[in-house]
């Protein structure tokens, strides 16, 4: 790949569009991996490093190429990787030794590398836009529900939020045989949920309140959402908050004391979430909502995430 270049979608600044710039090849270190990019997922995550001044904090390089929920194919290798050889086909966990779009260069490109130790295999019969979905979307939906919030058979558990993670999560908690009550404000997604089993569904986290419901995960965050997860749980019931809908949430000290509430916060998760996301979307056991894009339309993808016009996820689905 030596002297080749490529196009990539790069951050240059807080408040700037991305910028379509012309970059070399990489070339894998000793430990790294070479992907061939297949598909990349879309998150709202891109729209607040593009937005908003205090995620530049995160972002150890500019300019860079965004793009973290990556699924492809290896191309070539380091000289000390044993495990994985070219034509593998592989997600890259998003929260491993390096973070693609925020310390290293993403998956909004041709090409992209990864260190070997960070790579999950994907099922023969996954696509690679379920598995570019899988990497963060999915493991993010499966550690707040399976991890931290323990969801269990015999459960009764609220969902917030039926977008890209919620719909993840709620299909989840379904699966692993809780009883499931859904808040949305979206009837399209209210509809897309009708054939999930969900116990119910409403149309605002509001009407959650008093199902003494065991826990709540509130994939929005949206500040009053919280409170309403509060409402909506037994004494001694869990939240679980996920979204970052608002900066600051509106929780009353006394609701949360005589609730005797546990309020978890959950972000990200491991390879092992990745895997298990991996089985459970080959075997259709989680068929999230899905709509692919070109190369060339990620800037409009930015833009409906902004606006708030995407049900489900995007995914870019890479050129041959």
């Amino acid at each position: 790949m030596q002297d080749e270049t490529m196009s990539a979608w790069r951050w240059t600044g807080t408040g700037r569009p991305l910028d379509l710039q012309e970059i070399p090849v990489p070339e894998p270190g000793d430990d790294e991996v070479l992907i061939k990019v297949r598909a990349a997922g879309m998150c709202h995550s891109d729209v607040g490093e593009i937005d908003e001044p205090s995620w530049a904090a995160t972002i150890t390089r500019n300019p860079i190429t965004l793009g973290h929920e990556i699924a492809g194919e290896v191309a070539a290798v380091g000289n000390e990787v044993a495990d994985w050889r070219p034509g593998h086909r592989v997600g890259v966990h998003p929260l491993g030794r390096t973070v693609p779009g925020y310390s290293r260069d993403g998956g909004y490109a041709a090409y992209t590398i990864a260190p070997a130790g960070d790579l999950v295999a994907v099922p023969d019969d996954l696509s690679h836009e379920l598995a570019a979905v899988g990497t963060d979307a999915g493991m993010t939906s499966y550690h707040a529900v399976a991890g931290v919030a323990g969801v269990r058979a015999g459960m009764r558990v609220g969902i917030i939020g039926l977008g890209g993670l919620g719909q993840l999560g709620a299909q989840l908690a379904v699966h692993l045989g809780a009883e499931v009550y859904a808040a949305e404000v979206s009837a399209e997604a209210r509809a897309l949920a009708a054939s999930w089993g969900l116990a119910g569904t409403v149309g605002s986290a509001d009407d959650l309140r008093g199902l003494r419901l065991d826990a709540v995960v509130d994939f929005v965050g949206a500040g009053t959402t919280t409170e309403a997860a509060v409402h909506a749980i037994r004494v001694g019931g869990d939240v679980v908050m996920v979204g970052l809908g608002a900066e600051h949430t509106t929780l009353t000290t006394a609701d949360v004391i005589h609730q005797k509430a546990r309020i978890h916060g959950s972000s990200g998760g491991t390879r092992e979430d990745i895997e298990a996301v991996y089985q459970l979307l080959a075997s259709g056991t989680l068929q999230p909502a899905l709509e692919s894009i070109s190369f060339d339309e990620i800037p409009s993808g930015i833009d409906r995430l902004r606006a708030g016009t995407v049900r489900g996820r995007l995914v870019v689905r890479m050129a041959p």
